[in-house]
């Protein structure tokens, strides 16, 4: 997970390493575990999920 210092700002500096995303067909933004390859979760409201990484 990415880190958070300092503690109580509320927001996280960095990217989460170990997830990634990718559009799908449906031109949803897909959440995938990067250890596992497992999707995690689909997101319906538009626009790609905060601070994870894009695959090319």
């Amino acid at each position: 997970m990415a880190t958070n210092p300092p503690s109580g700002d509320d927001r996280r500096h960095g990217a989460i390493r170990e997830r990634s995303q990718f559009q799908g067909p449906s031109g949803n933004w897909i959440k995938r575990n990067a250890e596992t390859g497992r999707f995690m979760d689909q997101k319906t409201s538009g626009g790609r999920f905060k601070g994870v990484r894009r695959e090319k």
